[in-house]
């Protein structure tokens, strides 16, 4: 049975709406909560920008949900020391439901420790040090790591779960699609055109199989931004209104600033969201969207409504959406 998320978006929502929110969203049918890591929204209209940690082990004291971040950026705002402390607490906490997303970052949330903001090559070679470093720590042995941009002296893990909670990494490219499936449990992305897909899924096998693991047994997470609302227009205005970024067909990692995104937004308009976010009052057609998804291949498709209609558009999907969706079998 595959796993229908809420998307916790921490840019749009204050935390104790989002408490809530994913109390009732496991009442209605969702079994896991993907939390965003922000240190900034992306607009200042959003108007958010809550600490995540701080709001996991709420989640996992009040819900029976698996949960976990996407995605944490290692290397900038956080030491992968402390990410893999963090990560170990939580799963120690509450065994076999914590999950570790990483991913490499925007300059959105990570210029903020005043560092050289650098290419994208490099920021990928940070995680993958990172990622070295958090499965070291893992092990409870103490640890010394001096690589090419994360150094780590003497450092141990006490606390520990029994098990340490998976990684899965968020990615959007061939290389380092190939590397998740080689060195990580599994992958996180987002909705793109079928051929993207594929080629996304195809290369992270093939990452797997060169490691000697089962592909098959590897979570494949996607999220999916939508608009639903009491209308079509209604949908249509929200976009725009709440989730303009959704609509900007360029790359985003390199722009500092809410009010940069601001002022980009203003060029926005309904048509620019096509293939990136479904819009529609019509639930007949998000059920169609999120059964594509798992056709293509995920086991997990985690779902982000735009806008501020959270209650209502939980409890739609639990009525409309989730008992209707056809997974695999095993």
């Amino acid at each position: 049975m595959g796993t229908l998320g809420y998307a916790a978006m921490f840019e749009q929502f204050h935390p104790t709406d989002l408490l809530r929110w994913s109390r009732i969203a496991e009442e209605n049918g969702f079994t896991s909560v993907m939390a965003s890591d922000h240190f900034h929204p992306w607009t200042p209209e959003q108007g958010q920008s809550a600490f995540v940690w701080s709001w996991l082990g709420a989640l996992g004291a009040t819900t029976s949900l698996r949960f976990g971040t996407g995605v944490t950026p290692p290397g900038f705002r956080y030491h992968p020391a402390i990410i893999a402390q963090g990560a170990a607490t939580l799963e120690a906490m509450y065994p076999g439901r914590f999950w570790l997303g990483l991913g490499a970052g925007e300059a959105l949330n990570e210029h903020i420790v005043g560092r050289y903001w650098p290419e994208a090559p490099v920021r990928l070679r940070i995680l993958m040090e990172s990622i070295e470093v958090i499965r070291k720590l893992f092990t409870g042995k103490k640890v010394k790591y001096s690589g090419g941009h994360i150094r780590l002296e003497s450092a141990r893990l006490y606390t520990l779960p029994e098990n340490p909670p998976p990684i899965y990494v968020a990615t959007a490219g061939p290389i380092q699609s190939k590397r998740t499936g080689k060195f990580c449990d599994g992958i996180i992305t987002v909705g793109a055109a079928d051929e993207k897909i594929r080629m996304l899924l195809g290369r992270f096998e093939e990452g797997a199989r060169e490691a000697g693991k089962d592909p098959a047994a590897m979570p494949k997470m996607v999220q999916l931004h939508v608009s639903w609302a009491g209308s079509q227009r209604e949908a249509e205005e929200q976009a725009v209104r709440e989730w303009p970024n959704g609509g900007m067909p360029f790359p985003k990692a390199d722009i500092r600033n809410p009010e940069d995104f601001q002022a980009m937004a203003r060029r926005v308009t309904v048509e620019d969201f096509k293939n990136r976010v479904l819009i529609s009052a019509d639930l007949d057609e998000h059920l169609e969207h999120i059964q594509h998804y798992i056709d293509l291949g995920f086991d997990e498709v985690y779902v982000h409504n735009v806008g501020r209609n959270q209650e209502e558009f939980i409890r739609a999907y639990g009525e409309r959406v989730a008992p209707e969706l056809r997974w695999p079998e095993g």
